[in-house]
């Protein structure tokens, strides 16, 4: 008996015709192209399918008790995740906009957080970025204040290590003055650049 999970949730599949590990593999990419989604992780039997190893395990004879796990993303998920993030990122904005006057009435633990949600949303970012490269003919277009993702990001990392740098050193009129006038506009950007998905 073969057994299908995707992303985590056990699912009922034929088996019709496929006689080898590939023939499986082939099938459900189709089914998921047909479905507008993507696969990212394979695991047969626990084992993960690397680009490296796909050839190898593909040509392997069904034995009928295998366990297939899928994580799959489609492209409704990534355009959800850009709308929860441009709601995150508007949100952060004003957060970044009240650093200078929370540094002056020492309320230090809602700058650390505010600086933490930051990075954590960056991240998250570009994870749902870089997942959006699936779908080119949807998110190839995709500008903040007129350019690329990776772009603007090149333009941001500068502005972002200085303020990791005011941070180490606790300076806090450069860790104001940079939330203020050089992370919270950008971060609007964002948010209004992730709305029109």
């Amino acid at each position: 008996m073969i057994e299908f999970y995707i992303n985590g949730n056990k699912v009922d599949v034929k088996i019709e015709d496929e006689e080898t590990v590939g023939d499986v593999l082939n099938s459900f990419e189709e089914i998921c192209e047909e479905n507008e989604a993507s696969v990212i992780g394979i695991k047969v039997d626990g084992k993960t399918i690397t680009a490296d190893s796909f050839d190898e395990e593909a040509k392997k004879v069904l034995n009928y008790n295998e366990k297939f796990e899928f994580t799959i993303v489609t492209k409704k998920d990534i355009q959800d995740s850009f709308i929860m993030l441009s709601q995150l990122f508007s949100e952060l904005a004003e957060k970044m906009e009240e650093v200078p006057s929370e540094l002056q009435n020492n309320r230090n633990v809602e700058v650390s957080d505010s600086i933490k949600k930051l990075a954590d949303s960056i991240d998250q970012f570009s994870h749902t970025a870089a997942l959006a490269t699936l779908y080119p003919e949807t998110f190839s277009d995709a500008k903040i204040d007129g350019l690329s993702f990776n772009d603007f990001f090149a333009e941001f990392s500068p502005v972002l290590k200085d303020f990791e740098e005011a941070l180490q050193n606790n300076d806090t009129v450069m860790i104001g003055d940079l939330s203020e006038y050089e992370i919270c506009p950008r971060l609007r950007s964002i948010s209004e650049a992730l709305k029109k998905f």
